[in-house]
C-alpha cells in the first residue's frame, strides 16, 4: 500500500496530497536554499516515483526558479510559504518538509553542501534551548 502525506501552506489557501514514497531528505547549506529558507539550510524531501494532487489553491502556486539554474521553488501566493515543486521536467517531486501536515516516515540522510554554510551556523546544537518563546 502506497503511503499518503497531506500538506498545506500557512494560511490553508493551498492543500495537497502526496501519495508514494520518498527516497532522499537532505538539509542543504547552500546560498541559494539559504536564501529560499531564510535560514540556516533548507530540508526538502525528494521523489521520482511519488504524485501530488492539489486538493485546494493549485491556482495559488507560485513557482520561481533562477534562470540559467535548475533551481527552482514553489510558494503560496497568498502568504508566502514554501510548497512543494515538480522539477527537471517532471521526474522529481521536491517537497519542503515543514509544509507536510504529516508525520515524515524518513530521518535526513545529510546535511549538503556544508562548504557553503552561513558564517553563524557552526555550533549551533550548543545553542540554549526554549519549549516557548523567551521572556
Amino acid at each position: 500500500m502506497s503511503k499518503s502525506f497531506a500538506g498545506s501552506c500557512q494560511c490553508g489557501a493551498v492543500s495537497f496530497r502526496i501519495l508514494g514514497e520518498f527516497d532522499s531528505f537532505f538539509l542543504c547549506h547552500c546560498k541559494r536554499c539559504r536564501k529560499d529558507s531564510g535560514s540556516a539550510h533548507s530540508a526538502n524531501l525528494f521523489s521520482k516515483s511519488a504524485e501530488i494532487t492539489w486538493e485546494k489553491g493549485e491556482d495559488k502556486v507560485k513557482p520561481f526558479q533562477i534562470p540559467g539554474t535548475h533551481h527552482e521553488k514553489s510558494f503560496c501566493s497568498e502568504c508566502g510559504s514554501a510548497l512543494p515543486s515538480v522539477q527537471m521536467d517532471g521526474s522529481l517531486l521536491v517537497v519542503p518538509a515543514g509544509c507536510l501536515d504529516s508525520p515524515i516516515d524518513i530521518p535526513p540522510n545529510a546535511h549538503i553542501c556544508c562548504s557553503s554554510r552561513a558564517e553563524w551556523d557552526d555550533g549551533l546544537d550548543r545553542v540554549q534551548e526554549l519549549d516557548g518563546l523567551p521572556r
